[in-house]
């Protein structure tokens, strides 16, 4: 017997944690198949886990190779992720990687720092409290080298005076752990124009 099991779209968006207009968009570049009834959408969850399977190898990276680099002019929106949690760098990257983002990784400021020497990024979304080199000092850098680079900070740790700090650099978004990842796609939609 063939698993010909459909869900409504409000089964995908919370099978895919993302928020609907992530659907739409997925929908309308033909990444996830879905077949229109009425005026309601319809998807195959095997059509759904078939593309999931396919975007975990490529998309997520911790090395980025210098062909990756050199490959990436005007593609998917680049992002670079910075935080000392590998579990929360890993729920970013896969929840930016199902919203059609390009997604780098960094465990601690020092690594991205050197990535946003050689690599154009569109978005940095980084820690604030880490080990070495802060986020502070990352977002600095990253200023003086792209000053219109939009960012994103997500922190454990909010105390009004690094708020001060973040908002005095002109951050795009201020995210507080715990936070939902329906909230990030939307700081993330925002601060890319989108």
């Amino acid at each position: 017997m063939i698993d010909e099991s459909f869900l409504t779209t409000e089964e995908v968006l919370e099978y895919l944690q993302v928020n609907l207009r992530t659907v739409y968009r997925l929908i309308k570049a033909g990444k996830i198949p879905a077949v229109r009834v009425g005026r309601q959408w319809r998807f195959r969850k095997r059509d759904i886990d078939a593309w999931l399977e396919s975007q975990r190898p490529r998309t997520v990276r911790s090395q980025p190779s210098p062909q990756r680099v050199a490959a990436a002019t005007d593609a998917r929106p680049r992002v670079l992720v910075v935080d000392d949690e590998a579990s929360i760098r890993d729920l970013l990257a896969k929840t930016l990687a199902l919203a059609e983002y390009d997604v780098d990784l960094a465990p601690d400021g020092r690594t991205a720092l050197e990535r946003l020497r050689i690599i154009p990024y569109d978005l940095l979304i980084t820690d604030l409290k880490m080990p070495g080199v802060d986020g502070l000092t990352v977002i600095r850098e990253a200023r003086r080298l792209k000053t219109d680079l939009p960012v994103i900070i997500i922190t454990g740790f909010s105390t009004e005076a690094s708020a001060i700090d973040a908002l005095n650099l002109g951050v795009s978004g201020y995210l507080t752990k715990p936070f939902r990842v329906p909230m990030v796609l939307a700081k993330a939609a925002k601060a890319l124009g989108e």
